[in-house]
């Protein structure tokens, strides 16, 4: 879908292994009754798309959609607002946003030193990153070095430019809790990084 049916962005909240895969009914007409008169979109939205991306560990473009819809209706944070994009901010230094995208590019290496593996860092980690990093990243930036000590000249030149530079925007202690908002910012810079990798080169260099 080129723009998402209110159903499908529903869907989003909804285990889709499990039997059911309605929204809950209630929720349906608060989304609805949100659309169409302008208030604060409920607090269950939010909540049910985060429960599916904690238990699901990713983030699709409808969840991305979710969590973009709900800040920018009931935020009031500018700073968080900025990175509430449909494309990748290059330029924010908003920490929980960067740290996503960070965490995006530790992915990344992991799966070009081991295209196979069957549990990535985002399998064991992405929750409590997103939630505590500075217990978690210490850990993931370690192992990163161990996989970039695996490749070639050129790939160990281009992870550590593309790693260097967004520590390079952490000019502060990494926090030891994050808040939901905060949590949903990393989200959103993770699926911005994740989904700027597979973009054709040709239009990278046009946006």
């Amino acid at each position: 879908f080129k723009t998402l049916p209110l159903w499908k962005l529903l869907g989003e909240t909804v285990n889709q292994n499990s039997r059911d895969k309605s929204p809950a009914p209630d929720l349906a007409g608060e989304v609805l009754q949100a659309v169409l008169t302008n208030p604060r979109y409920p607090a269950t939205l939010l909540n049910g798309v985060v429960l599916r991306i904690r238990a699901e560990r990713t983030v699709t473009r409808g969840k991305a959609t979710i969590l973009k819809a709900y800040y920018l209706n009931n935020s009031k944070d500018e700073q968080l607002k900025e990175v509430l994009t449909v494309e990748l901010n290059e330029t924010t230094n908003y920490l929980p946003y960067v740290l996503g995208r960070l965490f995006s590019v530790l992915e990344n290496v992991q799966l070009q030193v081991n295209p196979r593996i069957n549990t990535t860092i985002t399998d064991r980690y992405f929750n409590s990153a997103s939630a505590t990093p500075a217990v978690v990243f210490p850990t993931l930036i370690n192992l990163a070095q161990k996989h970039l000590a695996k490749m070639n000249k050129g790939q160990d030149i281009y992870f550590q430019k593309q790693i260097s530079e967004l520590c390079g925007r952490i000019t502060q202690t990494l926090p030891a809790r994050m808040s939901l908002s905060e949590q949903s910012a990393f989200q959103l810079g993770y699926y911005h990084e994740t989904q700027n990798r597979y973009k054709p080169k040709e239009e990278k260099n046009n946006v």
